[in-house]
């Protein structure tokens, strides 16, 4: 399997570390980024090639990972006679790890269809140390089959990649993890300010909670360094109002309300006011 060729599209503090987990396991990799300048520094470090166009890095390619910004960024880089579905092989496979809407994932299902490759939504978790340290999970959705057969590339930088069901699946268990995480430090927030009023130290209550029914990740690896009022690291809010938007809306779609993940929501929309939007969620703190 090390010796197949697959391309990498965007190079963010995601992308970047994942393409390069890729070319360290022994796979034959081309990415490409909208800054030529970021793909051109990727592969001098890492002894690869870059393309300045979707087309090009997808070009004989037996995988085609995709991971930018948002659903319309994820059009633009694979529909167009610039896009890579204008150069992908038929039996390859497209795998967007973009956190996107279900129906994006249900549209590129059928888009790749037409052209007979194979589509994988793939969104992770884990964040960019996850990413750097090759240790995502990752939320698949699609055919058994293809799964199995891409598995082992996704393994390069995943410490768990499983399928959720049909494409659009993967997609829709990022948004149950997103509404988690949102939920998590909501109470995480309110219980550090009660904490801090009370007079508590906080290192050694986040040291007795961790290992409780309390215990989460945003517990061990954000209650301290909100209590520090740091938020310079991790994912920014601005990602994650998109996020939450996505989540809103499915729920609408069907018929539902998600009256915390609809409050949180605005409260960081009032953060971005604020001028926090590039700080990472754990700012939410600072809303309540």
């Amino acid at each position: 399997m090390a010796q197949e060729k697959v391309a990498f599209i965007g190079l963010g503090v995601m992308g970047y570390p994942m393409a390069g987990h890729l070319k360290n396991a022994g796979f034959n990799t081309t990415v490409f980024n909208r800054t030529t300048a970021k793909a051109q520094a990727w592969a001098d470090e890492y002894k690869a090639d870059f393309a300045v166009t979707p087309r090009e890095a997808a070009q004989g390619c037996d995988v085609v990972f995709v991971c930018v910004g948002n659903d319309n960024d994820v059009r633009s880089v694979i529909f167009g006679d610039d896009g890579v579905l204008a150069s992908m092989k038929a039996g390859s496979v497209l795998v967007d790890h973009t956190t996107t809407s279900a129906t994006l994932a249900e549209e590129l299902a059928e888009a790749c269809q037409e052209k007979k490759v194979h589509f994988i939504d793939a969104p992770v978790s884990g964040g960019q140390a996850g990413a750097e340290n090759g240790v995502l999970t990752v939320m698949c959705g699609g055919d058994q089959i293809v799964f199995d057969a891409v598995k082992p590339v996704i393994d390069a930088y995943a410490k768990q990649a499983v399928l959720m069901g049909k494409n659009g699946q993967g997609q829709r268990c990022k948004m149950a993890n997103q509404i988690c995480i949102t939920g998590i430090l909501q109470g995480l927030s309110e219980a550090l300010i009660l904490a801090q009023a009370s007079g508590l130290d906080i290192e050694q209550m986040v040291n007795v909670l961790k290992h409780g029914a309390a215990g989460s990740w945003q517990m061990e690896n954000r209650a301290v360094t909100m209590a520090q009022d740091k938020f310079d690291f991790g994912f920014a809010i601005d990602w994650m109002r998109k996020d939450l938007g996505i989540c809103l809306d499915e729920a609408a779609d069907k018929g539902l309300e998600l009256p915390l993940t609809k409050e949180v929501d605005e409260k960081y929309a009032r953060l971005q006011v604020q001028g926090f939007g590039r700080m990472d969620t754990s700012v939410l703190i600072k809303a309540q």
